[in-house]
């Protein structure tokens, strides 16, 4: 695990307890990037996950389909997605980013060219959605060999027998998507979430970040005392449409973060 993600998942809260990080997703290239991420950093996100816009995002629902949209309409390119990433760890050089995306930007010019220019970029980890465990070759070894965080996904359908095969070669943290979906329009029990949390860390000692489906405080609370981490994506990307996204962006991560990072002193 690259040493900005050990210690955003290893932040103490006042009492000395350790509270769980917020993890904000914001596709890249829609609208001014640079301050939206300022803006979500200004607002107390732990870990940023910065989106690389692709035609066919077929995880992602309506929200972040339109971002990708936007961002493709200005022309964001692979080059355009990593000088982000540089700009950004010029900025914030302790604040963990990991790139999400899918597999044809990331692979096309090679593992061994992107991995490269990742690290470069200051990116700790990077999530592909569609290249599964058992493709790890296109990908993976090249990430672990620049020191780069090669970050799984787990969801409700990942049984016993397949989950060794995710934890295999991850690192970084574990992304538990609570729903078997998309993004952004529906959320899991969080009693659903608290067994998967706890069948997920008798497995492995990587943290557990769990997202899709969380748009509230409320819900990012709730989530937050039985998970390492929460993950929010389509209510931040939403708001990246407005004139005004900055300021909205950072008041709707001040809340967020406030009811990730207290939620088991509440609890």
């Amino acid at each position: 695990m690259s040493s900005r993600l050990a210690s955003a998942f290893a932040q103490e809260s006042p009492d000395g307890t350790r509270h769980p990080a917020l993890v904000c997703f914001i596709t890249a290239g829609d609208g001014d990037t640079a301050s939206n991420l300022d803006a979500v950093v200004a607002g107390g996100a732990d870990v940023i996950e910065l989106g690389m816009p692709f035609t066919d995002p077929m995880a992602d629902g309506p929200a972040i389909q339109a971002a990708n949209l936007r961002s493709l309409g200005a022309g964001t390119t692979t080059a355009d997605v990593l000088a982000i990433a540089s700009g950004f760890r010029a900025r914030h050089p302790e604040v963990p980013l990991v790139l999400m995306g899918y597999a044809n930007p990331m692979i096309r010019r090679g593992p061994v060219w992107f991995a490269a220019e990742a690290k470069a970029a200051g990116i700790d980890g990077v999530i592909c959605v569609d290249i599964p465990p058992e493709e790890d070759d296109a990908l993976g070894p090249a990430l672990r060999d620049a020191g780069v965080d090669l970050i799984r996904l787990a969801t409700p359908t990942t049984d016993t027998d397949r989950l060794p095969a995710v934890l295999e070669g991850s690192s970084g943290f574990i992304y538990y998507v609570s729903v078997a979906g998309i993004t952004g329009l529906q959320q899991a029990a969080t009693a659903s979430i608290e067994s998967a949390v706890a069948r997920l860390k008798a497995a492995t000692d990587l943290p557990i970040a769990v997202g899709f489906g969380v748009r509230t405080p409320q819900q990012a609370g709730a989530i937050a005392r039985v998970a390492d981490g929460v993950v929010v994506g389509s209510a931040l990307v939403e708001l990246c449409a407005e004139p005004d996204a900055p300021e909205r962006l950072r008041k709707l991560t001040a809340s967020l973060a406030e009811a990730v990072h207290n939620a088991r002193q509440l609890a």
